[in-house]
């Protein structure tokens, strides 16, 4: 299992008119945490852009639970549970200090430079492979 953890501050722009925050703010907080996992495991997705791979969101899921509000203090939590193979699935939490504000998931798979299907790349596979058979 991979884990990381993230804070970022509520900006103002991401609230409506009652200072909550709108349902859509949250997705690019989702992306945040799963860029910084990635690349705290060392997969960077810039590296994997310039080897001509992307890796599109094809399913996602939030449950609201709390609202956030302007200038709270969030902490994502995002984690990969299972060894990623042509799919990765990613769960999230959303908190304020211990409370659940939001859970989520991701799905998400390789597509090449024209937009079609293909592998994940050998290095990102050797990598999740390390990292899963290290932790089993």
């Amino acid at each position: 299992m991979l884990e990381s953890r993230t804070s970022i501050q509520v900006r103002f722009s991401e609230t409506d008119a009652m200072g909550i925050v709108y349902h859509g703010s949250y997705l690019p907080w989702l992306e945040i945490g799963r860029t910084k996992l990635l690349k705290e495991y060392g997969l960077n997705y810039r590296a994997l852009i310039e080897a001509g791979y992307h890796i599109p969101v094809l399913d996602i899921a939030l449950k609201y639970r709390r609202p956030a509000r302007y200038d709270d203090e969030i902490t994502i939590e995002t984690t990969i549970r299972e060894k990623p193979g042509v799919r990765i699935k990613i769960e999230y939490r959303v908190l304020r200090d211990a409370e659940l504000l939001a859970t989520g998931s991701s799905q998400h798979a390789f597509i090449d430079h024209t937009g079609l299907p293909t592998r994940p790349p050998a290095e990102f596979t050797a990598t999740m492979a390390k990292l899963f058979d290290a932790r089993a």
